[in-house]
Formats: C-alpha cells, sequence, structure tokens
C-alpha cells in the first residue's frame, strides 16, 4: 500500500535529484510568501509606489510561475523514471484501471490537488492584483517618471483629478483594453529606447469616442442655461491690482429633452451635423466647415472660396465636444493665468510691489533644465527686490520668500524643459485665448464664407455676453456678493 510519506518522499526525492527542479523550487519558494503578502497588502491599498509594484508584478511574479515550470519539467523530463515512479503515467494508468488500488491514489490526489489549488490561488490572487497596478493612476503617471510628469502634474492640477486616466484612455470592452495594452508595449519600447518624441504629441486619434467617456459623465440632456463665470487676474503694476472680468455664458443646450437647440451646446445637437476640414496636426487651421441642417441641406462654409490649392485637401472630421475642450485634463496655463493662480490662492503674496510683473519676466525666460530655472527665478527676484526694495525686504524676507516658492511651482506645473514643453506647446482650445487666434475664432473668424456671401458669425455676444472687463470693482457682482465693497 502506498503511504502519504512515500509519495511526499518521492516528490521530495525527484525535486532533489534534478538540478533543474531544484532551481524551479528555490525560486518558487522565495517568491511565494512575497506575492502573497504583497497581493494581499496591495488589495487593501497599501502598496502605492509604483516601482515596488512593478517589482512584484512584473518581475516576481513571471518568476514564480517559471518557478512552478521548471518543477514540473525537472521532475517528469530531466531525470530517470526511478525516482519519479509515484508520478508516471504508466503508475496512474495502473491505479486508475485497477479498483482495488484506487484507494491507494486517494493521498496522491489529495496533495496534488492542494498544491494546485493553492497555486491556482497565488497565481489568481497576483492576476487580480497586477491587472489592477497596471490600471491604477501611479502607475499611469509615474512609472515612467521622465515621460509622463508632465502629464501628471497637469491632471492633478485639473478638474478631473479624481478621475482614474484608465476611464478614459481605456474604458470597459476587450477591444480598447487590448488596443490600450498594445499600445503601451509600444510606449515602454519607446521609453526603454529613449525613442520617444520631445513632447509627448496629443493622442487625437487614439482615443475612445466621446459618447464612450465625456457623456458617461456629462450628460448632454441637461447641457442648458447660462452660466456666470468670473475671471480674476491681477494687473503688473506696482500694487499687483486685482481685476475681474465677468461673462455670462450661453452655454445652452444640444436641443434634447424637446427643447431647441441654442447657445454653444448647438454645436453638438443631434440635429446639427458639422463637419470640418483641417490642415495641421493640432486641427488649428481649419479651410471649410460644412453644417448640415435637420430637413438635410447642406451649408459650406471655406475660407478660400476653393480657389486655392489647398482646396478639398487636409482631413475631414465630425465635431464633437472635444473638438472645443481639446484638454479637458492635461491643462497647461499660460504665465499670467499661472501666476494669477498663485496670487489668487496667496501662495504669492500681493503686498510685494511689482511681484506680477516681475515674476512673470522670470518665468518666461527660456531654461535649458528645471533646476536651473528655480536657481534663476529665485536669483534673479532676489536682486531685484534687494535692489530696488531693500528696506521691505529687510523687514520681511518670509514674503519674498514666500513669492519667489509661489513663482517656481507656476513655473513647474507648466514648463517642462527636459520633456521641450514650454509655455505655449499645447494650446487649449477652451475659449479664444489671448492671442485671439485658435479656439472659437479658429471658424468664428468672420472669413469662413458660404458662397452667397453668408459668413459664421463673429460675434463676441454670440457666445457670451460680457459684463465687466479688467474691473476692480465690478458693479454686477457687487448685488450678487450681498455687499458694495466687495
Amino acid at each position: 500500500m502506498v503511504k502519504f510519506t512515500d509519495i511526499v518522499k518521492a516528490f521530495v526525492k525527484g525535486i532533489a535529484r534534478s538540478k533543474v527542479s531544484l532551481i524551479g523550487a528555490a525560486i518558487t519558494t522565495i517568491t511565494f510568501p512575497v506575492l502573497v503578502i504583497a497581493g494581499i497588502l496591495d488589495v487593501q491599498g497599501i502598496i502605492r509606489n509604483p516601482y515596488l509594484g512593478f517589482f512584484i508584478y512584473m518581475v516576481l511574479s513571471p518568476l514564480f510561475i517559471t518557478g512552478l515550470v521548471l518543477v514540473f519539467f525537472g521532475l517528469f523530463f530531466f531525470k530517470g523514471k526511478e525516482e519519479v515512479g509515484l508520478f508516471t503515467y504508466d503508475y496512474l494508468k495502473e491505479q486508475f484501471t485497477a479498483p482495488n488500488k484506487f484507494v491507494r491514489l486517494r493521498k496522491l490526489i489529495t496533495v496534488a490537488t492542494f498544491l494546485t489549488l493553492l497555486n491556482v490561488f497565488v497565481i489568481g490572487l497576483v492576476s487580480y492584483t497586477g491587472y489592477h497596478y497596471t490600471e491604477s493612476v501611479s502607475f499611469c503617471g509615474t512609472f515612467c517618471h521622465q515621460v509622463m510628469t508632465p502629464e501628471y502634474t497637469a491632471y492633478q492640477n485639473s478638474p478631473h483629478s479624481r478621475v482614474a486616466c484608465v476611464e478614459c484612455h481605456i474604458g470597459s470592452g476587450a477591444e480598447w483594453f487590448t488596443k490600450a495594452k498594445i499600445s503601451g508595449i509600444k510606449q515602454l519600447y519607446a521609453v526603454a529606447f529613449n525613442t520617444y518624441p520631445r513632447p509627448i504629441k496629443t493622442p487625437i486619434d487614439s482615443l475612445r469616442p466621446v459618447k464612450d467617456t465625456c457623456e458617461e459623465c456629462h450628460r448632454p440632456e441637461f447641457f442648458q442655461g447660462d452660466k456666470l463665470i468670473v475671471k480674476d487676474k491681477f494687473l503688473p503694476d506696482e500694487k499687483n491690482t486685482h481685476v475681474e472680468t465677468v461673462l455670462l455664458m450661453k452655454v445652452g443646450s444640444g436641443g434634447y429633452r424637446g427643447e431647441k437647440a441654442h447657445g454653444i451646446h448647438w454645436h453638438v445637437a443631434p440635429g446639427n451635423k458639422i463637419v470640418y476640414r483641417y490642415t495641421d496636426d493640432a486641427r488649428k487651421t481649419i479651410t471649410d466647415v460644412t453644417l448640415t441642417k435637420p430637413g438635410g441641406a447642406e451649408v459650406v462654409f471655406s475660407n478660400d472660396d476653393g480657389k486655392s490649392e489647398k482646396a478639398n485637401q487636409g482631413t475631414t472630421r465630425v465635431m464633437d465636444c472635444i473638438d472645443c475642450h481639446n484638454r479637458p485634463t492635461h491643462i497647461y496655463l499660460s504665465p499670467d493665468e499661472a501666476l494669477d493662480q498663485k496670487l489668487l490662492t496667496g501662495k504669492i503674496p500681493t503686498e510685494l510691489p511689482f511681484i506680477k510683473r516681475q515674476a512673470k519676466e522670470e518665468v518666461t525666460r527660456s531654461y535649458a533644465t528645471l533646476e536651473e530655472a528655480k536657481n534663476s527665478i529665485a536669483t534673479g527676484l532676489r536682486s531685484w527686490y534687494k535692489k530696488n526694495y531693500p528696506d521691505l525686504v529687510a523687514k520681511n524676507p518670509s514674503m519674498l520668500n514666500q513669492a519667489i516658492s509661489g513663482a517656481q511651482q507656476a513655473y513647474a506645473e507648466n514648463v517642462f524643459p527636459m520633456m521641450s514643453i514650454g509655455w505655449s506647446t499645447y494650446q487649449n482650445f477652451l475659449g479664444h485665448g489671448e492671442d485671439f487666434d485658435r479656439g472659437c475664432f479658429r471658424c468664428h473668424d468672420g472669413s469662413h464664407r458660404t458662397a452667397t456671401g453668408e459668413t459664421i458669425p463673429a460675434d463676441c455676444n454670440t457666445c457670451h455676453i460680457l459684463l465687466a472687463q479688467d474691473d476692480p470693482h465690478p458693479k454686477v457682482l457687487q448685488g450678487l456678493r450681498g455687499s458694495s465693497n466687495q
């Protein structure tokens, strides 16, 4: 009768007499407890370091599986039959075909089942936690440190900083998951061999359809009404005067729930199909726009009347949310916007004379590295204030230190020299910008017209009503805020 101890001894003896099995057993024994503990800790959210996660799931996990394979191959293919007699096909066939001997096989089956279930548990745990590790924000944003630092920094300061990267870049469904992982392999190769572009190109063509991303949260049937927008700005004068611009934005509706399409979101109404032709990768240069009205009639607006050599060249695209909200998450601010934000939140003290002007002068210089930028910003501001306001700096040095820190932060959040990203590298089409050559004015510039002379409206009041502009005390806000002193 085969004893349980005989099975264990034969198993251990078989491993001991095979170098391949010994190597596999050593690998499995070392990695097994680490993987189990790491998997449990990761499920509880304790492991947050992306590099530790990479080592666990991309290094130790394959090693563990390799160890199991080596044990198997060592037992059955790299040693004699004598030592593994209890595990050979002939032995098992004899035990199964002889009814009176099957009882002897139960202990062997018990051991094999236990080991199999244990390994399946570990592999399943590692597969589950490993999958979620590769879907985590920390993996997407911090693993490829230099490459993704700009995008991760902008993401953290964006309105969608609580939305996981995969919600937009991958989403649900096997098709996009597969595409994302294949793309990820290419990206890892590019990082490993330093072949990635600087700056990273905006993945316009590879993003999921808007209806599968934006409209999962921003339901189009609720796009309606007007929205009051207050833009804070600080002037580059001695007092860093705080002024406000007040806009009533005509957000409008896409015409859902029986409501007539109006306002800005008229562009995405189901009854209004807008197709435009662009000639550059950034979709900034638009040559013609075709509007298909609810009745099916087409109206073509062109900026060259179809007479130039570029007529009918380029790429056509059906307009959707991303054509205006082209940077919904990875938002890079202009120098003025970045500094105004720091002044508004108090990270740069407004009491320091001319700080808006001097900080902008320093942060807009060209620097080779972030470290050089920080040092130069600090040196430049200290030198200027010691020369022009020595008493103020001597009495309150912490104010200048705070201003320097805020200016450095404004630069570090928007400019990344190592990735060739400057203040104007990535343009935001939401609005028209300070230079009035992007955003709305790609089409609403007064030069796109039909054959009969009809133009796309360029009137500012089409999208918003300007209630106050660069006003230190807008009257329209005094009533809303309940005090004439505000």
